[in-house]
């Protein structure tokens, strides 16, 4: 475990027990797998901050600090971590199993040495709970240091690892493995759309970092009118050239927004307009002043143009396991409509746009499920939750 990125930790606090009402420090694991899994423990973080403003938190992860430092706005430290491998990414739709497997094979958590140094970690930190999403590295930990823990998750890597079509017998043998750390959580929480239901987890709604700014004042921010329709064009924790759309110019038509279209700064061309992959725009706030979205099938995109009410149109990933889920999901509950993968090629994705724009953008107040997991957590292990 690296040492810690920045220190905010609040003096004058007794260790042990698992209360918060007596200690308020939390470890949160989190995949680096995209940036799904970063997004949905930032909501839970910030919803869990909103009740008990107290809350201390120690990140356990490789995600880049920028991106909780623009998701959370309370303090938090960074202890980088390589907790996770997930799948290894050739693009934003291709997974590299082989790459995957070496790299599970030289992973931490089949280490116990390792695994009593994370352990180790949290006792210094002096954490009370543990929370992972979905590393199977901190459930281990967690364990090993005799701390409750709490799995968050809408998948686990060892169904992926079953399910995926011809994954090699080793990546499968690896999964099972995983699957009594993933079973030994002291609370598993599932976040809608779920790939599979667990008998005994708690069932939230989907879980999203809600917006900062109103529709009309991140338009303004981007000059784009209000009135306009606005189409944002995104793979969401995956870079990306943008390819082919990048050389779009609509003249008359939707405003296309495309964040990671640029290198450098922002840059507008008649009706598009090219955002830095990281940039000081707050992609909830970008998903919500959008009346569709286009992009990969993700959990963390598919949640916020939920609870935005935003369009959805989407290439799938048919090898990777979540995807035919979350496509089902999205069909039965938002309005939306599947791409072909080659569909940024032929141009047939601004078909699929024109019709979501010709469909009412819903109004309706959407549940986000993460206050759900935060009062779940709370009346467990504080019980001061309101």
């Amino acid at each position: 475990v690296a040492p810690a990125q920045s220190q905010d930790d609040a003096a004058g606090v007794a260790p042990g027990g698992v209360h918060f009402a007596t200690v308020k420090r939390v470890a949160y694991f989190v995949s680096p797998h995209g940036f799904g899994h970063a997004a949905r423990a930032c909501a839970v973080i910030a919803a869990t901050w909103s009740r008990d403003p107290n809350l201390q938190v120690h990140l356990f992860t490789t995600v880049p600090r920028w991106f909780f430092e623009d998701s959370l706005e309370g303090p938090f430290v960074v202890h980088e971590l390589d907790c996770d491998v997930g799948l290894v990414q050739r693009s934003p739709l291709v997974e590299d199993l082989d790459a995957t497997v070496d790299r599970l094979r030289a992973s931490p958590m089949w280490r116990p040495q390792a695994v009593r140094s994370v352990a180790t970690a949290l006792a210094e930190v002096r954490a009370d709970l543990v929370v992972a999403d979905i590393s199977p590295l901190g459930l281990a930990a967690g364990r090993a240091a005799g701390m409750p823990t709490v799995l968050v998750e809408n998948f686990t890597w060892d169904w992926i690892y079953e399910e995926y079509p011809g994954a090699p017998a080793e990546l499968r043998s690896l999964g099972r493995k995983m699957a009594a750390w993933f079973d030994s959580a002291d609370m598993r929480i599932q976040a809608e759309p779920s790939c599979r239901e667990i008998p005994g987890a708690s069932t939230v709604s989907p879980v999203a970092r809600p917006p900062r700014l109103g529709r009309g004042e991140l338009r303004r921010a981007l000059a784009v009118p209000e009135d306009d329709p606005m189409v944002l064009v995104s793979m969401g924790g995956v870079a990306w050239d943008a390819g082919p759309t990048a050389s779009i110019v609509v003249e008359g038509g939707p405003w296309i927004v495309v964040p990671g279209g640029t290198d450098g700064a922002p840059r507008r061309r008649g009706y598009l307009v090219q955002l830095p992959f990281h940039s000081k725009f707050f992609h909830p706030d970008l998903v919500a002043a959008s009346d569709v979205v286009v992009g990969k099938l993700g959990y963390s995109t598919v949640a916020e143009a939920f609870t935005s009410g935003t369009a959805l149109a989407w290439i799938g990933r048919p090898r990777f396991p979540e995807s035919p889920v979350l496509g089902r999901w999205v069909t039965e509950n938002m309005v939306a409509e599947e791409m072909a993968e080659d569909a940024f090629d032929d141009g047939s994705w601004l078909e699929v746009v024109g019709r979501l724009l010709e469909r009412p953008r819903s109004e309706a107040a959407r549940a986000n499920g993460a206050g759900e997991v935060a009062e779940l957590i709370l009346d467990r292990f504080a019980g001061v939750a309101d």
